[in-house]
């Protein structure tokens, strides 16, 4: 499996509160690898844990096969990237990102160049010689990360590194850190409470909810089969409807609030499911609203517009449907010639059981 790091019944007390509850976890060499959470899940004092900033209440952590109890931070094969950079404001680019070098043997023109590779593979070769205090936040984040890196870790550990920064720059560090990770080819650990972050980044996610992971997978898999209403919610965003299971085998027969009878693929219901009520959960993009003129070989069912929510390339609709409690939110594209509707207008929604998702909790 190539294992990088192996966490085995990992606690964490902070008096009698419960930080972290039973982890187990491997992540692989040369994955990047993301704690995604709400605040206070226990996604940094997972990562904190890993750097050696925290030690463990009971259990066991190892990297590249080390046992790593009594191995203090510096001693890691890590490195750590803040949420505030700490970037030092009186030392130059070259000298903030040489700085973990100081006691280094290697010779003072065997430092420099290495400076030079670590601003270039961020993209500033030539910015040494200017200011910290010169730099946008992209570029100090840059220089956060060179400075990590030029020690050649053979884990980078990212603590929300992206979450000051404004939308667009978030989203060009967020393709140039894929590139980066590919590039030098290291394990990176992300944690972010930003679930479009995480799913555009990662290989894999560990979703955590109060000190524990509730699904573990790639991106993929998350979004489209997540095992509980919980993680569901969390995981972009889905309509919720009451169902009911009526009979089980190769596919699974299930009423729906709204919608109906249908059959379901057994696989559909990633979390295990059993006969009586459950949630059924579908995603507004796998939605769909029936234009004039428009047909199709799928079910459909009437509706109203309750809300309407536009946003130049999508528009966002709430649709009420007789027997479901709350509007289905729909996203559609605004496609040449495709009418935005009014609140009131009456409409059709298209759905396919294949988008549907059983919850059991």
């Amino acid at each position: 499996m190539n294992e990088l790091i192996r966490l085995r019944g990992i606690h964490k007390f902070y008096g009698d509160f419960h930080a972290l509850k039973g982890i187990n976890l491997t992540i692989r060499k040369g994955e990047f690898f993301s704690l995604l959470g709400p605040s206070g899940c226990g996604k940094t004092t997972l990562l904190r844990t890993i750097a050696g900033f925290e030690d463990p209440t009971e259990g066991t952590l190892s990297i590249d096969g080390r046992d790593m109890r009594r191995v203090p931070a510096n001693e890691r094969p890590t490195n750590m990237v803040f949420q505030s950079y700490a970037i030092f404001p009186h030392l130059s680019v070259a000298e903030n990102v040489g700085f973990g070098l100081r006691k280094d043997p290697r010779s003072k023109d065997e430092k420099t160049r290495a400076v030079g590779r670590a601003l270039e593979m961020v993209g500033l070769a030539g910015y040494g010689t200017r200011r910290a205090t010169a730099l946008s936040g992209g570029q100090r984040q840059r220089v956060a990360l060179a400075r990590a890196l030029i020690l050649e870790p053979k884990v980078l550990l990212l603590d929300e590194p992206l979450s000051a920064l404004d939308k667009k720059m978030r989203e060009q560090m967020q393709v140039e850190l894929i590139r980066l990770q590919r590039h030098v080819g290291i394990t990176f650990i992300l944690v972010t409470h930003d679930q479009e972050e995480a799913l555009v980044m990662s290989d894999r996610i560990a979703v955590m909810f109060e000190g524990e992971i509730g699904q573990l997978a790639d991106p993929e898999t998350l979004y489209r089969r997540p095992v509980s209403k919980k993680v569901a919610s969390f995981i972009g965003m889905m309509n919720f409807l009451d169902g009911r299971v009526t009979a089980e085998g190769p596919s699974i027969a299930v009423e729906v609030a709204g919608l109906g009878r249908c059959e379901v693929p057994a696989e559909q219901a990633p979390g295990g499911i059993s006969a009586g009520a459950i949630t059924v959960g579908i995603r507004p993009e796998t939605l769909a609203i029936l234009y004039e003129g428009e047909t199709t070989d799928r079910r459909v069912v009437d509706g109203v517009v309750d809300e309407v929510v536009y946003y130049g390339d999508m528009t966002y609709y709430d649709v009420r449907v007789d027997g479901v409690e709350k509007p289905l939110t729909i996203s559609m594209k605004n496609l040449i010639g495709r009418p935005v509707l009014d609140v009131g207008a009456a409409t059709r929604v298209v759905w396919d059981a294949r988008s549907l998702v059983l919850l059991a909790g």
